[in-house]
């Protein structure tokens, strides 16, 4: 099956996530809006088709199929790209773990543009400025705790063999670390599991040859993981 992929064309964001599935699983995919521009993806969303209406990308076709929201996707690919344990049981806890990666994304965002998205970050800066200090100070480490923890139980991976949640807590840690290098470097020292997790992903071969190419869009400030040095931790 050729797949259809469609998210903005400039930036990571939540597509990404998808799209390391798509990268790792060597799956036949296009991704639309690079392709075809922006208003591919927008046709969707002012409903100028039949079929389930999305709310936001990214979504994918799949044949006749439309899914939207990252979660979602991927645990449909999961399943068809052999990233996802067979047990209903397993693919349930996956699927929590992505929700709970979500969750930590969405507060990511919300550092930077904690008033609302239609604003520019300089005209919400000082409500940025300690809604980042209490992400980094108190979520942070109580998200990737957690996930520390996750990776202790399942002997380095999620879910005790290579799945598409490694691949989105690879695109976490990475997308951190640009965003916020003194914070994730302070932290370090007590996630030594997700920095290995993110290690061995990154030496995959699809992967590596991914992360060499030209499809792998650099982190910006346009995007959800943004780089402004004031919401780091001090120098």
């Amino acid at each position: 099956m050729r797949y259809e992929l469609y998210y903005w064309s400039g930036i990571q964001g939540r597509g990404e996530f998808v799209r390391l599935a798509l990268e790792d699983a060597g799956a036949d995919y296009v991704d639309v809006a690079r392709e075809e521009g922006d208003d591919a993806i927008l046709r969707y969303l002012d409903g100028v088709h039949e079929g389930p209406l999305p709310f936001a990308p990214p979504f994918l076709k799949a044949g006749r199929l439309l899914i939207a929201q990252t979660a979602n996707i991927l645990e449909y690919l999961g399943c068809k790209l052999s990233l996802a344990p067979e047990s209903e049981s397993a693919r349930l806890y996956a699927n929590q773990l992505q929700l709970t990666i979500a969750d930590l994304v969405a507060e990511v965002h919300d550092s930077h543009h904690p008033i609302a998205s239609s604003l520019y970050y300089e005209d919400q800066r000082e409500e940025a400025l300690r809604r980042a200090g209490d992400l980094r100070t108190q979520r942070l480490p109580k998200f990737l705790d957690h996930f520390e923890q996750v990776l202790e139980r399942g002997g380095g991976h999620a879910l005790r063999r290579h799945s598409y949640v490694d691949l989105s807590l690879f695109q976490l840690v990475s997308g951190l670390s640009y965003a916020f290098p003194r914070a994730m470097q302070r932290l370090h020292p007590d996630l030594p599991l997700l920095h290995a997790l993110h290690a061995s992903v990154a030496k995959r071969p699809r992967i590596a040859a991914y992360l060499a190419s030209s499809r792998r869009v650099p982190f910006n400030e346009s995007g959800i993981f943004r780089h402004y040095p004031e919401l780091d931790d001090p120098a």
